[in-house]
């Protein structure tokens, strides 16, 4: 009788796989995940639009979605690190170009201010286009790495 021992969890083009050692053989299992925990993921990524509706949504929306169920599968937890990471360099960038206001109205006399707000709009534009790519790809079974993002959670 063959016995199957779990070694690790990896990810490899997209795709989900355990390694699994028998007899001292590697084999590659790809990790069902069902459709209900692929909705999961995409409401985690989705749930960055409460941000919208009240303060600091965008961060606790995807933080309670991910806490509440991150043990249960390693697809969950995977996107929900992946959204509150996104949202947390988003703030962090923000937040420096917040500072960075001041000095730039000044020393351009205000037209700086008029290329800041005409900046921001395509900012916007990109962030929901990112969002809806990863509840996309997370609703397909697969996993999605946000760009400019920096690993807060690891």
């Amino acid at each position: 009788m063959l016995k199957f021992v779990k070694l690790q969890y990896f990810v490899l083009h997209n795709t989900f796989f355990y390694i699994y050692i028998c007899n001292r053989n590697y084999y590659m299992f790809y990790i069902m995940t069902t459709q209900n925990i692929k909705n999961y993921g995409t409401m985690t990524h989705l749930s960055s639009f409460a941000g919208y509706f009240f303060p600091f949504g965008n961060i606790l929306g995807p933080l309670v979605l991910w806490t509440m169920r991150k043990d249960e599968s390693k697809f969950i937890d995977a996107h929900g690190k992946s959204a509150i990471n996104f949202q947390l360099s988003l703030l962090l960038y923000g937040f420096l170009l917040a500072i960075l206001i001041v000095p730039i109205a000044i020393f351009t006399l205000g037209l700086g201010l008029i290329a800041l707000v005409i900046g921001i709009i395509p900012f916007f534009i990109l962030k929901i286009i990112l969002i809806l790519q990863a509840s996309l790809k997370a609703n397909n079974g697969e996993f999605y790495r946000y760009p400019f993002t920096i690993d807060f959670i690891k």
